[in-house]
């Protein structure tokens, strides 16, 4: 591939590079030096499990691995401590160092779904490694390096100053706390999401002041969710989740908004937009169902395609599918033979409680055997396994143990 088609896979899904004609002059220096450029991406393991709005940035960086450069994956375990406050109207809760450690783990199992592993394509380091054994004197020094008047030009931190919303110390400190990464990897190129935009410029400078060329900044955009207005976020419930199940992965797939459905397919395929969005003007259905299969392809294989797409067809039409989790019900839960039927959505996982077992089946939310239950107080005798149902997709095999 040669310099101008990377370019043009590298531009597709980006928002902004920084400088513009920056990226195009690092990859050619470093086709005629005959050396990888150093794409650094630092990540805040404040959550452990990945959907497809992480999955816009790793997929960028894939393209760069593509390209024969090394990716730089920086768990930022000690910048997690600190709190990011980037897009915050407030102060961000911290973890301890223990915490990140155990969710960095969990991120770089399943960021390497997407990345290619080979280490002399992968480089993880922890940003404890070089920020932990700074003195104060050290923290010192690093913060003249920036003023405090360019650092409330960042809008979030503007606008809380202009409401009088605190802002501690400790948060201006988080941009050159991730900006000594880029010094200590010697970073070429640091990418992130839109809201990282002002942090990867800040590292730009430091790179300066400690005597380094500077890096170029490229961002690509936050994905939203599911219900086409927040950004995807599993806290609000609006993600797909890169390691869930490919029947699951299929189903949410196909309830991308029609409205999202190209800007899906941009930031998280490969796939040709002109032909999707032709495919989509005559066939709206077919076309979501052709980024279903992508995505199942690309986390789950080919192989796992036909099922998932089976089985979301057998579900929409009201059937139950062979494959779903099993819970055996222990014997202390059973009282002459039979268990009640709040409590076993409960124990099936279907409902955090009685209460709301008993809203569920009110709502007529509830079936077991394709038959739905209205009566909570229904007692069940577990002689045959019996499949509970709620809604229209969530099925558990229940059996006695």
């Amino acid at each position: 591939m040669d310099i101008q088609e990377a370019m043009a896979l590298l531009r597709r899904g980006a928002d902004s590079i920084v400088p513009e004609d920056g990226l195009e002059e690092k990859l050619r220096r470093a086709e005629e030096e005959g050396r990888p450029l150093r794409v650094k991406l630092g990540v805040d393991p404040s959550s452990s499990d990945l959907h497809l709005g992480h999955a816009v940035v790793l997929r960028k960086l894939r393209q760069f691995q593509d390209l024969g450069h090394l990716v730089v994956l920086i768990i930022g375990d000690f910048t997690a401590t600190i709190g990011d406050p980037s897009g915050r109207s407030k102060t961000r809760p911290v973890l301890t160092l223990e915490e990140t450690r155990r969710n960095g783990e969990t991120y770089v199992a399943q960021a390497t779904r997407i990345l290619d592993a080979d280490p002399a394509r992968l480089e993880i380091r922890h940003n404890s490694e070089w920020l932990a054994p700074l003195g104060f004197g050290d923290v010192v020094r690093l913060a003249s390096t920036y003023t405090v008047a360019r650092m409330l030009e960042r809008d979030d931190f503007t606008k809380r100053f202009q409401e009088g919303t605190p802002i501690s110390v400790h948060e201006l400190l988080y941009p050159l706390a991730q900006a000594y990464d880029s010094v200590a990897v010697r970073a070429d190129i640091e990418l992130g999401g839109t809201d990282q935009l002002f942090n990867l410029l800040v590292g730009r400078d430091v790179q300066r002041a400690h005597g380094q060329e500077p890096q170029v900044a490229l961002t690509t955009p936050l994905l939203e969710g599911l219900d086409g207005v927040e950004k995807m976020s599993k806290s609000l419930g609006n993600y797909i989740g890169i390691a869930e199940p490919p029947a699951t992965l299929f189903k949410k797939a196909m309830q991308v908004p029609d409205a999202l459905l190209l800007r899906y397919a941009e930031l998280g395929t490969l796939l040709d937009l002109a032909d999707l969005r032709a495919l989509a003007a005559r066939d709206v259905v077919a076309a979501h169902r052709l980024l279903a299969r992508e995505l199942v392809r690309i986390y789950h294989g080919e192989d796992a395609i036909a099922d998932a797409e089976e089985r979301y067809d057998l579900v929409a039409k009201g059937g139950i599918p062979d494959s779903m989790p099993e819970v055996r019900v222990p014997a202390e839960e059973f009282r002459d033979g039979r268990v009640g039927v709040l409590r076993l959505a409960t124990l099936a996982g279907l409902t955090a409680s009685n209460g709301e077992a008993r809203r569920l089946i009110q709502n007529r939310g509830l079936r077991i055997d394709g038959e739905p239950v209205d009566d909570p107080q229904l007692w069940l005798a577990l002689d045959r396994p019996r499949v509970l149902q709620k809604g229209k997709d969530a099925f558990v095999r229940v059996r006695s143990a």
